[in-house]
């Protein structure tokens, strides 16, 4: 009995050219990845290490620097690892532009309803 999961004559594979020049250049590609993710998670940490701590920066600078470096690294990786960089301009416009408004949003609540809840509890003190 023959199998027919196993595709002898497959085009795609038999087509797909692998070379150590391409090789070399997906994995400068990931190190740069990995280095610019690293590199702003270490200023994320060093930021809440260092800056609560200083006091040269009020809370909610630091609160909205976490914010801010956190949907970089985010939309970063959605660009890189789910090929969204690789389509074209307005693509990318149509899939980001939604989510960054929408996160926008969520942060503009919490924030607006986390002082709404703070001075309801300095009006009971």
């Amino acid at each position: 009995m023959e199998r027919d999961d196993l595709i002898v004559n497959d085009s795609y594979s038999i087509n797909a050219r692998h070379n150590e020049e391409d090789g070399r250049k997906i994995r400068k590609k990931l190190y740069a990845v990995t280095l610019l993710l690293t590199a702003i998670t270490l200023v994320e940490v060093f930021m809440g290490v260092f800056f609560k701590r200083n006091g040269t920066f009020t809370w909610e600078t630091i609160k909205l620097g976490f914010i801010v470096l956190t949907l970089v690294k985010a939309a970063y990786i959605v660009l890189v690892f789910m090929h969204l960089g690789d389509e074209r301009r307005n693509l990318k416009y149509v899939i980001l532009l939604p989510y960054a408004l929408f996160i926008m949003y969520l942060i503009f609540i919490g924030l607006y309803e986390g002082l709404s809840v703070q001075e309801l509890n300095n009006s009971f003190r």
